[in-house]
């Protein structure tokens, strides 16, 4: 491939990209699909989402079927400058039942233990277990039993959502988002 082709390719993915290209990702494509589909009962994500997480109210749930399995349980998201990313299609790509951090370590100066790790988003973005009194670096922490339970219940490729519900509402109710 030339150079020329890979700056291209670079650009048109960048361009693509809600996070690179600043786009408000409650009005892309896949947002407006997933706004498109039924709501799962007492949660702000679609039906079709196995996981589901509203960083607004600090909650999240399992989802089978169109309906709540588990949840809504308290959560601990990413602080300033590591914010846990919003999107409508995240996938489960992976899962570690005893993971820990290559980037950060705990308060005992070791690799910070990531308990029940399920990956779902570019940046080693996972749901597990830690302290909920303490921000992530992107992910999403849960009580200890309530991070084995998402790793047990979720599979490879299951979808996750990660919205602000109030926002979530108003694309759903064609108003604005912000």
């Amino acid at each position: 491939m030339s150079v020329i082709a890979g700056v291209v390719i670079l650009a048109g993915i960048a361009l693509a990209s809600p996070a690179l290209a600043g786009a408000d990702p409650e009005t892309s494509p896949i947002a407006k699909q997933a706004h498109a589909e039924p709501v799962a009962p007492g949660t702000p994500c679609s039906a079709t989402a196995r996981a589901c997480v509203d960083l607004e109210s600090q909650r999240a749930w399992l989802i089978r079927d169109g309906k709540v399995a588990r949840g809504p349980v308290p959560i601990a998201s990413g602080g300033n400058g590591q914010e846990t990313p919003l999107g409508h299609s995240f996938r489960v790509y992976r899962k570690n039942k005893d993971h820990v951090s290559g980037e950060f370590n705990g308060p005992d100066g070791r690799p910070a233990p990531m308990p029940w790790a399920v990956f779902f988003a570019d940046g080693g973005v996972a749901f597990h277990g830690g302290d909920r009194a303490r921000s992530s670096a992107g992910c999403v922490k849960l009580d200890t039993n309530e991070a084995e339970a998402f790793f047990n219940d979720l599979a490879e490729n299951d979808k996750v959502q990660v919205v602000n519900a109030a926002q979530e509402g108003a694309a759903r109710n064609g108003g604005p988002t912000r």
